[in-house]
């Protein structure tokens, strides 16, 4: 017993190492760079690195929510795969940004995103396979090494939960894929715009899929709700950590710098927190997520913005990130309150409220700090000039957003102008916002309940019930 507390006590220990590594290695170029690339690096390499990412779902199920299933697979199947990777990375470390027919202004931002060296990569690697072995070996301490072959039914579940996005990409014409130059894109059904068909797919898949969660947890157990949410969000932290290599390599959105990466978008730090709402079951972090990301991730399906064709086609890694991510996300945001785990009051919008005004405050300035930064970037002689600038607009800070004129406030944040006046407005109209959404959930939970009152049956009263009736009114006289 107590050999299998302490084997306990290290797999926890290994694992918060592991998830901490694991996080380090996705800010390196070449982390997702490869899932794409079938052709160029070996395949076999390539699915083994997969099958590593599922075990940083798996084992955090395994050892901190004790689930069998999970513990099971890791042990019989990851350390086949992460011993096969040992030995056939081929060229994977010497993957650069800095190439000869790259222009100027990208060996700038190579030489910027490229902060991790070969070295250290490598050394990352390694650590990340010892870890990811030590903790399969410390599952047979404690659990021993009984199996249950029910149990590699969720391995294809989790294969294809943390599913590389940008894998589509191996089939069809690379050009598609620019996501820094719109003349690349052409003119083609495939592309994703506002108000199209794959508009429209998208919402409904938003509506299914949190319809979906809702009724096949509803009936369940808290504690079996609890951990589908904590997979989940593990499911949601994979993928969105996914996009640090990419905007480093391929580039993602309209970004392509390590800078994008930063999570002061909205949406970004609503990941952490509707995440942290999960594992750690914090009323003020339930109230954050409902009250602000939920009507932020929202927002979002409603309208993609002017140019949203410039990211890619619809099952191209922008928008397949884009609307998985925020799926995942307003579904965190809102099932805790949908399955009664926390129930939001009018009174628990004054921390959410005073929350978002300092994100929008320090979003601000970092946006300001980025491009006054970015004025003194330089790599073989050559300064970014004006035009190539970084603009990371966090938290939509620095750009409005929508075609509508503002007025004009700015006050002088290092190199950079930020227009105070706007950045109110952006507050009041999110602030707005989020009522909004708070007054939809109030009316549908109005009507939902007027419709079950109508569906109750009336209570049949016997002569008994008669009679007590009665008498309860008589003694009431």
């Amino acid at each position: 017993m107590k050999t299998q507390k302490n084997a306990d006590i290290a797999l926890k220990v290994f694992t918060g190492i592991l998830l901490a590594i694991s996080l380090a290695l996705t800010f390196t170029v070449a982390d997702y760079y490869i899932f794409d690339k079938f052709t160029q690096y070996n395949p076999l390499f390539i699915i083994c690195q997969w099958i590593k990412k599922a075990g940083i779902l798996l084992l955090p199920l395994a050892v901190f929510l004790n689930k069998k299933c999970c513990a099971d697979i890791a042990k019989y199947v990851l350390p086949v795969f992460v011993i096969i990777s040992l030995f056939t990375f081929g060229e994977f470390f010497d993957i650069t940004m800095l190439t000869e027919s790259s222009s100027p202004a990208e060996k700038v931002y190579a030489s910027v995103n490229e902060f991790i060296p070969k070295s250290l990569h490598f050394t990352l690697f390694v650590a990340e396979s010892e870890f990811m072995l030590a903790a399969c070996a410390l599952l047979f301490v404690r659990d021993g090494f009984a199996v249950s072959a029910k149990s590699f039914a969720y391995l294809p579940a989790a294969i294809v939960a943390v599913m590389p996005l940008n894998i589509f990409e191996n089939f069809y014409n690379e050009n598609l894929f620019d996501n820094r130059s719109a003349e690349f894109v052409g003119d083609s059904f495939l592309l994703f715009k506002s108000f199209t068909v794959w508009h429209l797919l998208v919402v409904v898949i938003l509506i299914a899929f949190t319809l979906g969660c809702y009724f096949f947890l509803r009936k369940k157990p808290r504690k079996l709700q609890n951990d589908y949410l904590a997979a989940m969000a593990i499911i949601l932290l994979i993928q969105y950590h996914s996009k640090d290599s990419v905007v480093m390599g391929d580039g993602y959105n309209v970004y392509y710098t390590v800078f994008a990466c930063i999570p002061l978008f909205i949406c970004n730090i609503g990941v952490y927190v509707a995440c942290l709402s999960v594992f750690l079951k914090k009323r003020i972090l339930y109230a954050i997520s409902f009250f602000v990301h939920a009507a932020g991730a929202i927002t979002v399906f409603l309208y993609f913005g002017d140019k949203i064709s410039n990211y890619g086609i619809f099952c191209g890694y922008s928008i397949m990130y884009f609307c998985l991510t925020h799926c995942l996300l307003f579904t965190l945001s809102v099932m805790p309150t949908a399955l009664g785990h926390y129930k939001f009051k009018p009174k628990d919008a004054i921390i959410p409220l005073i929350y978002y005004c300092i994100v929008i405050v320090v979003a601000a300035f970092a946006s300001a700090l980025v491009t006054s930064a970015s004025m003194t970037f330089s790599y073989g002689g050559y300064t970014l000039q004006e035009n190539e600038w970084l603009y990371p607009n966090y938290a939509f800070t620095q750009k409005n957003p929508l075609p509508i004129p503002e007025p004009v406030l700015n006050v002088r944040i290092w190199r950079c102008d930020m227009n105070i006046a706007y950045l109110i407005i952006l507050y009041a109209v999110y602030v707005g916002l989020f009522y909004a959404m708070n007054g939809a959930y109030y009316a549908f939970l109005a009507i939902r309940h007027r419709v079950l009152k109508k569906r109750e049956p009336v209570p049949v009263q016997t002569d008994d019930v008669k009679s007590e009736a009665a008498a309860s009114d008589d003694n009431g006289s």
